[in-house]
């Protein structure tokens, strides 16, 4: 599997289980045991690459949760995190997560994945949305 493949499928993977974290009250290690143990829909288990970047990417969103939810209502301006759909939000936040690390990942890059994860599981309102937000922020974060 070509590395951003692996990637987009990593990050797949960390929405699933910040969606299980979020929505079932489980804390990350569970929702990420439970993903790659019970529900993982591919018939080649996933690498331990996907499995250490999801679980790691999820944890860190969480880990970060109020100054990215800071950063996300101070953009949006009397919007708060929680009033967005929560797919959307969950990609705004593992996005912002990203920006937030130095993982060496270009913002552009960050960007683009999280605009992939909103057309295959959002709406075209919600990509439009996230890419200008993260934009906005991407913009904050560099000054």
């Amino acid at each position: 599997m070509k590395k951003k493949d692996w990637r987009r499928q990593a990050r797949e993977a960390a929405l699933q289980v910040l969606y299980q974290w979020e929505i079932g009250k489980m804390d990350v290690p569970q929702a990420a045991d439970t993903l790659f143990t019970l529900q993982w829909a591919d018939a080649e288990p996933p690498s331990d690459e996907v499995r250490n970047f999801a679980a790691t990417l999820a944890g860190d969103t969480v880990a970060r949760l109020a100054a990215i939810d800071a950063i996300v209502a101070e953009t949006t301006e009397h919007w708060r995190p929680e009033r967005l759909a929560v797919v959307d939000r969950l990609i705004l936040r593992m996005a912002i997560c990203e920006l937030l690390r130095d993982s060496g990942i270009p913002a552009a890059v960050v960007i683009d994945e999280a605009l992939e994860l909103a057309r295959r599981f959002s709406t075209e309102e919600a990509v439009k949305f996230i890419n200008g937000m993260l934009d906005a922020i991407r913009k904050k974060l560099e000054r």
